[in-house]
């Protein structure tokens, strides 16, 4: 093995935030071995937001064209009222989004963004090998050896687990308990744009808010279809680190409850519904959470947070961004790279996290809170709507 190759970077994980990960240290010039447990790649149908903050990196990567080939970019971002309909505030993005953050507001197909770093991942040369999982490592003074199960054995001068929300190789760095179960359901659909009324087309985000649920919908693939996400509280299922179980359409209007005529009437146009069970962490309280000595972590394995601020694509792409500038700054040790890039991302992170807990709660309150969220939305809808921290880059 040469010395070019021992110096070579192992990701363990193949998903979006592996492959970011992958595209971004081999553009710096960083060697990477992209290591993922599946034995294909492979993405349960689901859609994704990515706000400015997301869009901006995947252009300066080179990735723009290819993203607009496949990605939604909706004019607005509409909040209504659950039971009511009533239109609570609205979001201007389109041109306002590109104009204010220099990047535009997308919905994408979470497949069709796996895609597109999958092909920037094999432009670039890396070397993917699928089938393969983390099983552990030995450190030594000259390298990192990685061992898979499946007998790999790999000498690299880091390792970073991007390998989700149930990450061997969190467990092996830090030995901390699994992600806790927040309480919540995720009903997901897709459904072709055209096989649907015409007043249940949608080219917007549109999020309902109601009594201990919420629903969200907008267009992916370039708007040809509507993605949707029903979220509702509900007992921890059995196989609970199975995402995507079947998800029936009886049981979710059961956990709604009493909604109002629009929305009732769009969810009972889904045909078929997949089952998510949420699964997060208490935000990110030190660095040392991100990275100890030659080992990192990144994207859900780092940081797993709740769906409401729509960041957990976004937080992995940042984070692979933030990682390959700090492994291609040759003054400094391996170890000396992972803790600047742990200390650079681990607050925003926890930042993102904890708003995401504070958003659930706004967006599922009832009674009093319930109504007083109303009424800051109507008199001040785009403020609060807006996220200028966040949109606006670290």
């Amino acid at each position: 093995m040469t010395s070019n190759e021992r110096k070579q970077v192992v990701i363990a994980g193949g998903g979006i935030g592996g492959l970011a990960a992958a595209v971004a240290c081999a553009q710096r010039r960083v060697p990477v071995q992209l290591l993922e447990r599946a034995t294909q790649l492979s993405e349960v149908g689901a859609g994704i937001q990515i706000g400015p903050n997301v869009t901006r990196i995947l252009q300066a990567w080179g990735l723009g064209a290819a993203l607009a080939q496949v990605a939604a970019f909706p004019e607005q971002l509409q909040a209504r009222d659950a039971q009511t309909g009533q239109v609570l505030g609205t979001l201007t993005l389109g041109a306002r989004a590109q104009a204010r953050y220099g990047a535009p507001y997308a919905t994408i197909h979470r497949a069709d963004l796996q895609a597109l770093l999958h092909r920037a991942v094999q432009s670039a040369g890396v070397d993917l090998q699928l089938g393969q999982t983390v099983q552990g490592w030995q450190d030594s003074e000259a390298a990192l050896q990685v061992n898979t199960a499946q007998g790999l054995s790999l000498q690299a001068s880091a390792l970073i687990g991007a390998d989700g929300v149930w990450s061997a190789v969190r467990q092996h760095l830090l030995g901390d308990a699994p992600a806790r179960f927040t309480g919540h359901l995720a009903y997901r659909a897709l459904v072709a744009q055209a096989d649907l009324p015409a007043h249940l087309r949608s080219d917007q985000v549109t999020v309902w808010m109601g009594p201990r649920l919420h629903v969200v919908h907008y267009p992916v693939r370039s708007g040809q279809w509507l993605n949707l996400v029903a979220i509702v509280h509900g007992p921890k299922p059995e196989q609970s680190q199975d995402w995507d179980q079947a998800g029936h359409t009886h049981a979710l209007m059961q956990a709604m409850g009493a909604v109002g005529r629009d929305l009732h009437e769009r969810l009972a146009s889904v045909p078929a519904w997949r089952q998510w069970t949420l699964h997060d962490r208490e935000p990110l309280s030190a660095f040392r959470q991100m990275a100890q000595g030659r080992v990192a972590l990144l994207g859900d394995a780092a940081h797993p947070m709740r769906p409401y601020l729509a960041q957990g694509a976004g937080m992995a792409i940042e984070d692979a961004q933030v990682l390959a500038q700090s492994l291609s700054a040759h003054s400094a040790s391996v170890t000396q790279q992972l803790q600047a890039y742990a200390e650079q991302r681990w607050a925003r992170n926890a930042r993102v996290q904890a708003r995401a807990i504070r958003n659930g709660r706004i967006f599922h309150a009832t009674g009093p809170v319930a109504w007083g969220r109303n009424l800051s939305m109507r008199l001040m809808g785009e403020r609060l709507m807006d996220v200028p921290w966040l949109y606006g880059g670290g």
